[in-house]
């Protein structure tokens, strides 16, 4: 395998991600354990393929990086059938999380220009920009199915609701919502990026004025090294331009951070400097896409891309036979204490297969 810097055979890597599309598909709830039941009677299965939360978000997401590398009309097809039957079921009620489908719809919608997506697009960046609670200096509040999160914002928000609200304004050209996402970018950086070590803390009241539990969990972290990676590249932020520079030195403080804490398994912990925590694989595995983009882009420094390999070693060891990547802890609310992460269950999800193929397919660049 000449000119590679590893020994993973492109096979491995391209059967495992056929494998993790199929399981993707076909994941259920069989318990009923992991179902949201909603003080009005609804029910939402943030497990199951045909839902619509984050989950979904994040499952598009990966399913589309791959499309656009290798043009496969299945993985179109996955992806126009999900908008397609959830727009006949109508859509869902609008908040932080539900709106992470519409980054993918964006991407559509620049593609082939369907009029009939236009709609659902001006409709739902409207009511991010102007319907969505938020808080003191302008942030957006982490409103989910079931807590309105008062005063609150978190990590993940960046990832569900900023960039698709940048990449809505990029395809319907509506520049100012690309500089509303910038500026969620930079007051999300304000309150939750932890100066002492760079990683960066769940969340952050703003009427109590702490960071909860001050943890420095990892799939919230995942999605900084991801989102900042994409918003960069996704605004063609030249060097020198002041927002870049800002978000490239907090990403390269993160990454720093993380090379000292990833197992020697190639994961890392979901409390990322707390060894007594059970290794994670679905923030691994966004680790592993950011770090690597981050390398290929320029964004990072070619001495990063060890950890990178490392950690998508990691990852395939824990994708089984069924295409499942095993240790993917479920969705998880804002934790008043440490304990309250380490005791978040372990389950298969969505955004656990779609984390592992953004990081396989990002790695797959590495055969050309």
């Amino acid at each position: 395998m000449p000119n590679l810097v590893h020994s993973i055979e492109r096979a491995t890597v391209t059967d495992a991600i056929g494998r993790l599309i199929d399981n993707l598909l076909t994941i259920k709830d069989e318990t009923g354990e992991f179902l949201l039941h909603l003080e009005d009677g609804r029910i939402i299965d943030t497990k199951g393929w045909s839902g619509w939360e984050w989950t979904h978000g994040v499952g598009l997401f990966g399913l589309w990086n791959l499309y656009q590398q290798n043009k496969d009309p299945k993985i179109l097809a996955i992806i126009q059938g999900w908008f397609a039957d959830r727009f006949a079921e109508g859509t869902a009620t609008k908040n932080i999380n539900t709106v992470a489908p519409f980054l993918t719809l964006a991407n559509m919608y620049d593609a082939d220009r369907d009029l009939s997506h236009l709609p659902y697009l001006d409709t739902w960046a409207e009511w991010v920009m102007h319907g969505l609670p938020r808080t003191e200096e302008g942030g957006f509040q982490h409103v989910v199915y079931n807590d309105i999160n008062t005063g609150e914002i978190w990590a993940d928000t960046l990832m569900m609701s900023a960039l698709p609200l940048a990449r809505i304004g990029q395809v319907i050209d509506r520049p100012h919502y690309i500089e509303e996402a910038k500026r969620q970018f930079l007051l999300h950086t304000k309150y939750l990026c932890d100066t002492e070590t760079g990683l960066w803390f769940h969340g952050w009241t703003f009427l109590e004025r702490h960071n909860f539990a001050r943890a420095r969990w990892a799939r919230g972290n995942c999605w900084i090294t991801i989102a900042i990676p994409e918003i960069i590249e996704m605004l063609d932020l030249k060097p020198g331009d002041h927002f870049r520079e800002f978000l490239l030195e907090t990403l390269l403080s993160q990454v720093k951070a993380l090379a000292n804490h990833q197992h020697e398994s190639g994961l890392w912990h979901t409390l990322i400097d707390d060894p007594s925590s059970y290794l994670e694989a679905s923030a691994t595995a966004g680790f592993a896409y950011g770090i690597l983009k981050g390398v290929r882009k320029h964004y990072l420094p070619a001495e990063f891309e060890d950890i990178g390999i490392a950690a998508i070693r990691g990852i395939l060891e824990n994708i089984d036979d069924a295409g499942e990547l095993q240790q993917v802890s479920f969705g998880t609310d804002m934790g008043d204490d440490l304990q309250f992460y380490r005791d978040i269950p372990l389950t298969s999800m969505p955004y656990g297969q779609s984390l592992a193929m953004c990081a396989l397919g990002e790695f797959l660049r590495k055969y050309i």
